[in-house]
């Protein structure tokens, strides 16, 4: 009997040493209880609030004008002869182009790489298929942790070096560029 209790104790001991006790508490992935998750860490979401706006206007005005006169007459005798020439011409000119541009979108991207002063590299892109048509939005740069709101939002404003591309394909993006005619007269200064 003996026996057999000291082997129940073995065993035991043996089996107590193969399991080991996972600690729930990881320090890394657990906030306070008084912030919001925020982006932190390589691979952590971020989600960036896109609101560009452009607008320019350029405009040109030139004018010209040139005259030239020339006059002369003839008398001989019973001939009186007179004749003028005129030259002349004007030109005006003007040319104004106005562009104006808006672009409104969110995006939600990854944090790449954490730098030395803090400061996280972003990067994510996304492609959108709507009735025929595929857009794709990419952005990437440079966050301040400061900036990022308490929702883990960013507007692109505050994104420093940014690079935001955006390209469409599809019918409404063919339809919207000039046709080869149009292009031939426009290279010629016709159109």
């Amino acid at each position: 009997m003996i026996a057999r209790a000291t082997l129940v104790a073995i065993a035991a001991l043996l089996v107590a040493q193969a399991v080991q006790a996972e600690d729930l508490y990881k320090p890394n992935g657990w906030a306070a209880m008084s912030t919001d998750r925020r982006a932190t860490q390589v691979g952590d979401a971020l989600t960036v609030v896109v609101y560009q706006s452009a607008e320019a206007t350029n405009s040109a005005k030139s004018d010209s004008s040139k005259s030239t006169n020339l006059s002369g007459g003839l008398t001989a005798g019973s001939i009186n002869e007179s004749g003028a020439l005129r030259v002349g011409g004007n030109y005006t000119g003007g040319g104004q182009v106005q562009r104006s541009e808006r672009f409104v979108t969110q995006i939600t991207v990854l944090v790449e790489e954490i730098l030395p002063n803090g400061d996280l590299r972003i990067a994510g892109r996304q492609r959108m298929h709507v009735n025929g048509e595929t857009s794709d939005i990419g952005v990437r740069g440079r966050v301040r942790q400061a900036d990022i709101t308490s929702d883990n939002q960013i507007l692109s404003s505050r994104v420093a070096d940014a690079q935001i591309d955006y390209d469409g394909r599809g019918f409404v993006s063919r339809s919207a560029k000039p046709g080869i005619i149009n292009r031939v007269f426009r290279f010629l200064g016709l159109g």
